[in-house]
């Protein structure tokens, strides 16, 4: 089944350097996007409330985004994408977000992303 792409923007008070170990490690990770990550070779294993996921670490630019891919979807061409933006003018941070779902799925997939990244932002201060 098509899956359907989705780009999410937020803006974070904090800094690039905050943000990106956030995003890109395994205790970052914890505290925001998943209950327990856990980190082998370029394999995260996720845990949300008994349920696992894997997903292979596809790229990381250093202070700038990670991007990742659900092993279970096999060779669609899915992922998951965070990238740190930071406005030339005003210097705000912004964290973009790259995921897909299923048709129909969007606005939960939406408010999914929303609840975490409102998360990540409390236990940062941004």
């Amino acid at each position: 089944m098509e899956k359907t792409k989705l780009e999410l923007e937020y803006i974070i008070r904090t800094t690039d350097n905050i943000l990106f170990n956030c995003i890109s490690t395994p205790s970052g990770l914890e505290e925001w996007f998943a209950d327990e990550v856990n980190i082998r070779g370029d394999v995260f294993t996720f845990f949300w409330e008994g349920e696992e996921r894997k997903a292979e670490l596809v790229t990381v630019k250093k202070n700038q985004s990670v991007k990742f891919h659900w092993m279970e979807d096999g060779k669609e061409k899915t992922f998951f994408e965070m990238r740190i933006k930071i406005d030339d003018m005003t210097n705000e941070v912004a964290l973009l977000v790259t995921d897909f779902c299923e048709a129909g799925e969007e606005e939960d997939a939406k408010m999914l992303w929303d609840s975490s990244v409102d998360n990540l932002k409390r236990n940062i201060g941004g």
